[in-house]
């Protein structure tokens, strides 16, 4: 099937669903999307394991609304974890449906019930909602003659780790049987092949891998530091890499907002976006991060769940991540669209075998750095300075003010003066070396590659573990943000 299909013509969609399409930029479909539309246009119900990233929105998006067919009314449900993803998600169905005249509302709380449902009664045939306020709707009775034919669970696994599995079985409740049901996971742990079973009917399994993807288009670096230089190095490197747009992902809400608040300090566009923050302000920084108004933006792994921000060159986690399938989400931030990416993380001694431990599980390459030094970003920034000059457009009030300042002193001592100016302005500052010696890290990588080679290897049998030698994922070391 997938080998007939190399455009989006070949899906068999309405004139106006692929005008949609190529107005929203697509040329050629992603592996999710010929895999997954053509058993969706067929009705059928489908679990399509993939991550953020690869197209599954356009997937169940385009498929889904080709067959809505009355003119109002809702026909298509999707449910999502987050505020961010639900208004992320309806903003590209909105795009890729509106030729056909499809109207979209997403609802959520910490806004008007009232406006949400006044926008579904005028009509809307897509609603894109978050558990929470949708199961309060449907069992308060305000959502009348609520009967959507087509049901879509976007980020299933979220919703597991967020609590809301109890909330989507009640809400399945209150749907019609006779539906058809998608349900959209990047992993598929026991309690949602367990749900899957209750809620969809002999459906179809799709999977994309995208690891090789992953690989390619994202450089994956590590710096091995000490604890006290987590802040000295993440500017370090900041300063170093210039990144144009990026991601810090921190582990706390406290840690989100004392990062941001540095990085302000230091004269950074940043802003920080956590679970404890008012919808609106969400909301906000979202769109500057987006429009490019903000450089860089620090969060919680929740916060950023299904984040899709065009251009990220660079993320950095501040702290090594809790697992390796929270490492694989947050560097599919950047590297996307066939561009290219650099995901960046900081660990301790201490913290060294659980990169070793996610290396080994995603199977990735990720290739150790040495903290620049003071003196190298000196030299880096003295070589852009040297080409700006050279290609700085002339301006006439320059020449006045270059007068009288030749009045005061010779010519070398005003250019002395105002380089030293634009130098200082570059805010450059932290010790000159950070991290740990390169001795001390040669040591480090010796003794790790060889307690990897002494390690005993069991046959035929597996003592006090996993017979297949299965990552089991560890206690968690603090509260995650929600």
């Amino acid at each position: 099937m997938s080998e007939q299909i190399d455009s989006f013509e070949s899906f068999g969609f309405k004139p106006q669903i692929l005008r949609g399409v190529k107005e929203a930029g697509f040329t050629t479909p992603s592996p999710i999307q010929i895999e997954a539309i053509p058993y969706i246009m067929q009705g059928k119900d489908l679990i399509g394991q993939a991550h953020t990233g690869t197209g599954k929105t356009a997937a169940f998006g385009l498929s889904t609304m080709n067959r809505v067919e009355r003119e109002s009314g809702v026909e298509l449900l999707v449910i999502t974890p987050t505020r961010e993803l639900a208004t992320q998600v309806s903003d590209e169905l909105f795009k890729l449906g509106r030729f056909a005249n499809i109207h979209t509302v997403t609802v959520y709380g910490g806004m008007s019930s009232y406006r949400q449902i006044d926008l579904i009664g005028r009509g809307a045939q897509v609603v894109v909602a978050t558990p929470g306020r949708l199961l309060d709707l449907l069992q308060s009775g305000k959502l009348k003659g609520f009967l959507p034919s087509m049901v879509v669970l976007d980020e299933a696994d979220e919703m597991l780790d967020m609590g809301f599995i109890d909330d989507i079985k009640e809400i399945f409740k209150f749907l019609p049987r006779e539906r058809q049901t998608l349900m959209f996971s990047a992993t598929m742990p026991v309690p949602i092949r367990e749900l899957a079973k209750q809620i969809l009917n002999d459906p179809v399994f799709v999977k994309i891998v995208q690891e090789e993807a992953a690989k390619k288009d994202i450089a994956q670096q590590f710096y091995v530091i000490e604890e006290h230089e987590r802040d000295d190095a993440i500017l370090r490197l900041i300063d170093s890499e210039e990144p144009a747009r990026s991601i810090i992902f921190a582990r706390t809400k406290k840690e989100v907002d004392r990062l941001s608040t540095m990085l302000i300090a230091r004269g950074y566009s940043a802003k920080g976006l956590h679970g404890d923050m008012e919808q609106r302000s969400r909301e906000e920084v979202i769109k500057g991060f987006k429009s490019s108004q903000l450089e860089i933006l620090v969060a919680t792994d929740v916060a950023a769940r299904g984040l899709d921000v065009k251009d990220v060159s660079h993320v950095f986690n501040y702290h090594i991540p809790f697992d390796p399938e929270s490492y694989v989400h947050r560097i599919g931030r950047t590297g996307r669209a066939g561009k290219k990416g650099i995901a960046v993380t900081l660990v301790t001694p201490l913290e060294f075998k659980e990169l070793q431990r996610i290396k080994k599980t995603v199977g990735a390459e990720i290739i150790r750095g040495i903290v620049p030094t003071l003196g190298d970003v000196r030299r880096v920034h003295s070589g852009k300075l040297i080409n700006a000059i050279a290609h700085a457009r002339l301006l006439e009030e320059a020449q006045p003010i270059l007068s009288g300042l030749i009045e005061q002193m010779d010519l070398q001592q005003v250019a002395l003066k105002m380089l030293s100016l634009l130098i200082e302005r570059q805010n450059l500052s932290g010790p000159d070396r950070i991290g740990i010696s390169p001795q001390r890290l040669e040591k480090l990588l010796n003794d790790q590659n060889r307690r990897t080679s002494d390690r005993p290897r069991w046959r035929g049998g597996n003592k006090g573990g996993s017979s297949k030698g299965g990552y089991r994922k560890p206690p968690p070391r603090g509260r995650r943000d929600r």
